[in-house]
């Protein structure tokens, strides 16, 4: 809107009248586009899950704010422009430097567009291989539920032999505190074991600040690894919080086997599966939650021996429980405190199968018989827990990623794998594999819907079905530029450049998004003024032609705006920095080199495309 009354008052016109004619000419533009970025926020506001409930304020946030600038657009800023804009008979030096820059860019865009116009078919071309070579970058990103976050933290997941007790966890859990208090950027840590059973640790540590320490926390956890695979008496390894805030503490993928054989068949299965998983040196400690191998005693009654000596079953099982896991038999008081008073066998007189002997029954006359004389003592093992996932007996395989490997790259892998070594198995996801499947579907519902907007929208405003077509024509061209810039910065990692790392996440699908209605709004200015022209009798080719070099210093006003507001994100750092980033990049990426192909892109198809007009019929 400034531009426009701008340039008629720099062309001579009254501020008032300039106002006037430029809000009037620009007003269906601003309509247009203030409506097409609203609707393409709305999809967010129908998303279910955690990225709905983590992206709904986002979109509905900025769907206001574009209404409420697009309604300044159309009323305070003209008035403002009558008032304070005047035609200037001297300008200075700067000002002429500037304006001759953008006068030689208008001439120069203007010559060159002439031409590829004259040779649509090399345009058309370049935009073709363009929009393959978009398909072919998006291949090459890695998928994941949301980039790893500096969190502050770092925790320690052990797991012990089954069988083994709480104070045989707790001693090696230990060593994990021991190697969190060897890291200079650690400001506290602790341990609790028996999580999710006796045979289970857990560990954390709390880091120093952001920007008091030169590693962050995946590099932390990297440097851990090795220390922790050097634990012999438990399998422990090091883990960072998972993103969005996932309450899912323990390995990132989660690849659930399911099965109508027996528990047996589907060890088989699920052990053929890790034997598998170990050839693969970026899928790390893979363990199942289907455990065949829990040491368990047998204990079978002689009912007629117990019969005989005046004992029964029942008292049988009541010294058992007692000597072995303890009862609460009374309570005392010293003072105002209370104590429990529970009977139990010492820990040193039951660590053996053969300490079963030193247990006694009462039997008539207040005799006491040996437990060995009325009953059968036989090792043998058991299952720790059996599983169902969709009414089917299932086994989970947990397993951790290596450094620069994906969760996509994991579960595809993982699929194949299957199918190699089970190929009539079933499978599914949980965890944040799960979420990051149903994330990645549902981005694409996502995109879909955001599209049919915006063509829904134009088309009642352009009164077309083709108008908006060709507007729509940058968006492929505009993610191009996005995957570029997502790929390079990648490649720039590898190389050691810098520490950011992209990848196709939610993130990186919300700025694709907001990238949609974004660039459509160079395509809806072009469109728009070429239709004006058009109908004021110009043709269709000196319409186009003129409507891409007069709207081409607000296009760019607005691209360097939007990207200059992007790079901070881009360049961001301290908490939260990861996810800023793939917002960041996606925008300053997909704006830059998506404007450059719109420039050209657009008025070509335009000419090839567009419709006839009722007042000039050309």
């Amino acid at each position: 809107m400034l531009e426009n009354i701008y340039r008629h008052i720099e062309e001579g016109m009254e501020p008032l009248e300039a106002a006037l004619t430029g809000s009037r000419e620009i007003a269906f533009a601003i309509v247009a586009m203030t409506i097409t970025l609203a609707a393409v926020y709305l999809p967010f506001v129908f998303t279910t899950g955690r990225s709905g409930k983590l992206f709904i304020e986002f979109a509905l946030t900025l769907a206001g704010a574009v209404l409420v600038s697009g309604f300044v657009a159309l009323t305070l800023s003209p008035m403002m422009c009558s008032k304070l804009l005047h035609h200037e008979k001297k300008h200075g030096r700067f000002f002429e430097f500037g304006e001759r820059f953008l006068r030689g860019l208008d001439h120069g865009y203007q010559s060159i567009l002439g031409r590829l116009l004259n040779r649509s078919w090399l345009v058309v071309t370049a935009a073709a291989a363009v929009v393959v070579a978009m398909g072919v970058l998006f291949t090459m990103l890695p998928e994941e539920l949301a980039p790893a976050e500096d969190t502050g933290s770092v925790m320690g997941i052990g797991s012990a032999p089954e069988g083994a007790t709480i104070d045989y966890t707790d001693r090696y859990a230990l060593q994990m505190v021991d190697m969190f208090a060897e890291l200079p950027e650690q400001e506290r840590f602790f341990s609790f074991s028996g999580f999710n059973g006796v045979t289970n640790a857990m560990t954390f540590v709390t880091l120093s600040d952001w920007d008091d320490r030169d590693r962050n926390t995946q590099q932390i956890k990297n440097s851990l690894f090795p220390k922790f695979a050097n634990i012999a008496g438990i399998m422990a390894f090091p883990l960072t919080r998972p993103p969005l805030g996932v309450r899912d503490f323990g390995q990132p993928v989660r690849f659930i086997v399911q099965s109508t054989r027996s528990w047996d068949d589907l060890d088989a299965t699920v052990q053929r599966l890790i034997a598998k998983i170990g050839e693969n040196p970026n899928l790390i400690n893979p363990d199942s939650d289907l455990k065949l191998n829990k040491p368990e005693l047998k204990i079978d009654v002689n009912r007629e021996k117990i019969s005989a000596v005046g004992a029964s079953v029942v008292s049988v099982g009541h010294t058992l429980e007692t000597m072995l896991g303890g009862r609460n038999v009374t309570r005392f008081k010293i003072g105002s405190e209370q104590y429990d008073v529970i009977v139990q066998v010492e820990d040193d007189a039951r660590r053996t199968p053969g300490d079963l002997s030193n247990i006694f029954v009462r039997g008539s006359d207040d005799t006491m018989i040996q437990l060995q004389n009325l009953a059968t003592v036989t090792e043998t093992v058991a299952a720790k827990e059996l599983n169902h996932f969709n009414k089917m007996r299932a086994a989970t395989i947990s397993v951790g990623l290596g450094p620069g490997y994906s969760m996509g790259e994991a579960i595809e892998w993982l699929e194949e794998a299957l199918a190699e070594v089970a190929p009539d198995a079933l499978y599914d996801l949980g965890g944040q594999s799960r979420e990051f499947r149903e994330s990645a579907s549902g981005a694409i519902t996502m995109m879909a819907l955001a599209l049919l907007f915006i063509y829904l929208v134009l088309s009642a405003q352009f009164e077309s079905f083709i108008d908006p077509l060709i507007i729509l024509v940058s968006v492929p061209l505009a993610m191009f530029g996005a995957f570029l810039c997502l790929v390079a910065i990648n490649a720039g990692n590898d190389m050691g450049w810098w520490q950011t790392v992209t990848s196709w996440n939610i993130y990186t699908q919300i700025g694709v998004v907001t990238l949609v209605g974004l660039i459509a709004k160079h395509g809806i200015l072009i469109v728009e003024f070429s239709n004006q022209l058009r109908e004021s009798g110009m043709s269709k080719f000196d319409a186009v032609l003129q409507a891409a070099s007069k709207r081409l210093r607000p296009i760019l006003m607005t691209t360097g705006a939007m990207v200059l507001g992007a790079i901070p994100l881009a360049f961001a750092s301290g908490a939260g920095a990861e996810a800023r980033h793939q917002i960041g990049w996606v925008i300053v990426g997909g704006l830059s080199f998506g404007t450059l192909f719109t420039l050209f892109v657009v008025p070509v198809v335009y000419l090839l495309l567009a419709g006839r007009h009722e007042k000039t019929g050309n």
